[in-house]
């Protein structure tokens, strides 16, 4: 079967109509007939000076430079450039450089659709049942070859598969419909968020705010009072601590001893089997293996006996174990009493005054205690025993309400970097960002995840290699025959997807992966194949990249 050629003229061609077959020469396409009209003379369609009997049209000698008197035959099938001196021997036209100004063989193909069959077809031996379904570019009937008239078996065929090829582009396209009206949504919901989380932002920010203000006039009271501030001092803070450690040893040692305990009573119990198996022994019994035994336990007796140890007072050890009391121990509540410092008494002062001057002094003894403070010549007591509670609950609360302001912020950052980003036409890969399709090829699993990575996992086992992360969107042109299945790139232009800096190859660069996509009805992963080393070529099908139905003849890019 030849290699087949695009039908792109086709449908155009049949629409501007056609004249009766048998006013024509052979071969002549349908916009060419003005050209071949009956009559004596014969002007060269490219060469209007060179005017050439009718009677030499189709008579198998190139004599027009463009090979347009040869409409019908093979004879200027090599016109071209870089052809031979043309036309044949004994021509009146002379000699030619240039390119034929005819497609090629015109086949009507009644019943199916007419094409252009390469000069260089014409009776050759071969039936060309791609392109000329009535075999009429074999009419010479060269090698006892004919070929019979299949067009309308052939028409049919094909009318059923660009019907359901139709019908297949009609569901895609209308899931894409439904795919843009989804992505639109999300970006909707994500323009929503911002608006939410900058209106919740400023109103955190005046709340933050308020409690600052709040926090330092707490701050700013707590530090004037003149009263001593609730909490212990540095002492009883060290003496907090060493209570926490005493009681974390004491309950060590309680467990050390119980574990001792049951050691001691698993030793005793063998030492009384190893005592009884010794004096019950028959001594006579020549069994080396027991003599070895019983003399390693006299040995060890006689060691036992011999050693000096040191018994531990189990009295001293209960002493230790018990609770710390007045009356035992450690009497902590002495150490817990808050130290009094200069400054403390300096600050209650105002205590050893009589009654009904206190209250009126202890507004006028706040301001100066706070000038005093602030010019630096009195220290700030409270300052050295850490917050009150007071200014620990107001601290806490902007804290929070400030932390939740950033969390925020940095939701709202995440939002706007999406919202700016690429998704592609009409934003339609949001509705598919997040998702994943694989197939097997081989020995391995492969994954696409869009706008995600791509990755190949060995079906024998182990993790997942990555094969690239994505990066931008791009096009590329796609030059491929088309498959029966509808499964396959085509020819055009087609969107590229950039998956990048992968995993490294042993010995190579990083992985990455050109994912090429074609339109389809369902997200599909076709084929996987690895173009070089570490370099990998996805061919997948989705809805994503379809456009609305176009009549035959009529190219029309995806996207």
């Amino acid at each position: 079967m030849r290699r087949s050629q695009a039908l792109v003229l086709l449908g155009i061609i049949a629409r501007n109509g056609i004249v009766a077959a048998g006013s024509l020469p052979r071969g002549v396409g349908p916009e060419f007939v003005k050209f071949y009209e009956i009559k004596d003379t014969f002007t060269c369609i490219g060469h209007p000076s060179v005017t050439i009997p009718a009677s030499r049209v189709n008579d198998n000698s190139c004599d027009c430079p463009d090979g347009t008197d040869e409409p019908g035959t093979a004879a200027c099938a090599l016109l071209d450039r870089l052809s031979p001196v043309q036309p044949l021997p004994d021509s009146l036209s002379g000699t030619t450089n240039t390119t034929n100004a005819l497609p090629g063989f015109w086949c009507a193909n009644e019943g199916h659709i007419g094409a252009y069959v390469p000069f260089m077809y014409v009776n050759d031996g071969v039936c060309d049942y791609d392109l000329c379904c009535d075999g009429s570019e074999e009419y010479g009937n060269v090698g006892g070859v004919k070929c019979e008239n299949k067009c309308v078996e052939i028409g049919k065929e094909w009318r059923r598969v660009e019907k359901e090829r139709k019908d297949n582009l009609e569901r895609a396209n209308k899931r894409r419909r439904t795919m843009v009206k989804e992505s639109k949504e999300f970006r909707r919901r994500v323009e929503t968020k911002i608006s939410s989380l900058a209106e919740e932002i400023r109103e955190l920010e005046a709340k933050r705010d308020e409690l600052k203000t709040k926090l330092d006039e707490v701050e700013r009271q707590e530090r004037f009072k003149v009263v001593k501030n609730e909490g212990p001092g540095k002492l009883g803070v060290l003496a907090g601590l060493a209570k926490t450690r005493v009681n974390e040893l004491r309950d060590t040692l309680s467990k050390v001893m119980g574990e001792r305990n049951r050691l001691m009573a698993k030793v005793q119990e063998l030492e009384t089997i190893l005592t009884d198996f010794k004096e019950e022994y028959n001594p006579n019994f020549n069994d080396e293996g027991v003599k070895k035994a019983v003399r390693a336990w006299e040995d060890y007796a006689a060691k036992k006996a011999g050693d000096a140890q040191e018994q531990l007072n189990e009295a001293d050890v209960q002493e230790v174990m018990k609770e710390d009391s007045e009356d035992s121990g450690i009497n902590w509540k002495e150490f817990e009493e808050d130290e009094a410092t200069d400054t403390d008494i300096l600050y209650s002062f105002e205590a050893y005054l009589p009654g009904p001057l206190r209250d009126f002094l202890h507004s006028k003894i706040n301001l100066l205690r706070i000038w005093l403070i602030e010019n630096g010549i009195l220290a700030d007591a409270d300052s050295e025993r850490g917050e009150s509670r007071l200014v620990k609950a107001a601290r806490e609360a902007h804290d929070s309400v400030a932390n939740e302001v950033n969390s925020k912020r940095r939701t709202l950052e995440e939002q706007q970097r999406d919202l700016e980003k690429d998704y592609g036409k009409d934003d339609i890969f949001r509705y598919l960002k997040g998702k994943c399709i694989s197939t097997e090829a081989g020995e391995y699993e492969y994954e696409l995840c869009w706008l995600d990575k791509t990755s190949q996992k060995s079906k024998k086992g182990g993790g997942k290699t990555n094969m690239g992360n994505f990066e931008r969107f791009d096009f590329d042109e796609a030059d491929e025959e088309e498959r029966h299945d509808g499964k396959g790139l085509g020819r055009g232009k087609r969107v590229v997807l950039r998956y990048e800096n992968g995993q490294g190859c042993w010995n190579g660069p990083n992985r990455k992966t050109d994912v090429w996509l074609a339109c389809a009805e369902t997200e599909e992963l076709w084929r996987v194949s690895e173009l070089e080393k570490c370099v990998y070529k996805m061919e997948v099908g989705t809805p994503a990249v379809c456009e609305e139905a176009v009549e035959p003849g009529h190219v029309k890019d995806e996207l």
